[in-house]
């Protein structure tokens, strides 16, 4: 039997009459009683006895009806758990930001994500650009946002938005009165520094070559949001991502833009082999708009 047949059949059953079952199906009574007979020769069974006007199942239609309801049941299971995923039940997405994207970005999406699809399941973790590649590679992560491009041929970057340069510094501070700063302003400065090997003190040292400066570094980290914390307590400025100065921002830390900075690419990461879930799909666009959101003026 077909499935248009087994339809035909068990509204037969339900309805107890061919009339009854061709105006549940909006079709003709005739096209339902040449649909019985040909179910029946090929089948090789008698399924009803007709007697006056009306259709009595045998034992065989009774059994095979009792079939046809599982096939109804576990057709009925499919739609709700299609209704189900499309709202997020049973669904994970396991996210990657690197440590400036989780501070605010990144939460923000997740946020809304999840406001959106409540019965999901969300994972984050912060790792450095290297590690992500490593979880992504290996199907630990769904997705991952990068401050840093990253070059394998197994993973699809994406770029979603910039970030630039901030200056960091304290409360009350002199520079707060400018509302963009000029390299030569911060550079006066008492400057906390990054280490050599990193990848904010790659990018300030070649900003400094660029300006043919030499900062005045006392103090040196290796990570933005030491820095931001130790410029809130006052041993100096600091040159940082503005994503991580929106994102550390307390009642003791102001920021500032500066005037022509450079700006990088902020990527969406995902493996080319995988294709991407609806969570996955919204989220990325939801970073996304987070990202410009976090552009506009106060």
């Amino acid at each position: 039997m077909n499935l248009r047949q087994i339809e035909v059949f068990r509204a037969v059953m339900l309805a107890g009459s061919v009339t009854d079952a061709a105006r549940q199906l909006h079709v003709s009574q005739p096209g339902i009683s040449r649909m019985l007979s040909h179910i029946e020769l090929q089948l090789g069974l008698r399924l009803f006895e007709r007697r006056k006007g009306k259709l009595l199942p045998t034992p065989e239609a009774q059994a095979l009806f009792a079939e046809v309801e599982q096939v109804y049941r576990g057709v009925a299971r499919i739609d709700e758990r299609a209704l189900a995923l499309k709202s997020g039940h049973m669904l994970a997405l396991r996210v990657l930001a690197s440590p400036s994207t989780g501070l605010e970005m990144v939460p923000r999406a997740l946020a809304a994500l999840g406001q959106r699809f409540p019965a999901a399941r969300i994972y984050l973790e912060i790792l450095a650009a290297r590690d992500m590649v490593k979880r992504l590679l290996s199907h630990e992560a769904d997705v991952a946002i990068s401050t840093l491009p990253v070059d394998d041929p197994l993973l699809q970057s994406r770029a979603i938005g910039q970030w630039t340069l901030a200056c960091v510094f304290p409360k009350g501070h002199a520079l707060a009165a400018r509302r963009t700063l000029r390299p030569a302003d911060i550079l006066k400065e008492r400057l906390i520094s990054f280490s050599a090997d990193t990848p904010q003190g790659r990018i300030i040292a070649d900003w400094c070559v660029r300006h043919r400066c030499e900062p005045n570094a006392q103090i040196e980290v290796r990570a933005g949001q030491t820095a931001c914390a130790m410029a809130a307590a006052g041993t100096g400025v600091a040159i940082v991502d503005d994503l991580t100065a929106r994102g550390c921002m307390t009642d003791s830390l102001a920021f500032r833009p500066i005037a022509g900075a450079p700006s990088f690419d902020v990527f969406a990461l995902t493996h080319r082999n995988v294709a991407a879930s609806q969570l996955s799909e919204v989220f990325v666009a939801q970073a996304e708009a987070e990202l410009e959101r976090l552009k506009q003026p106060a």
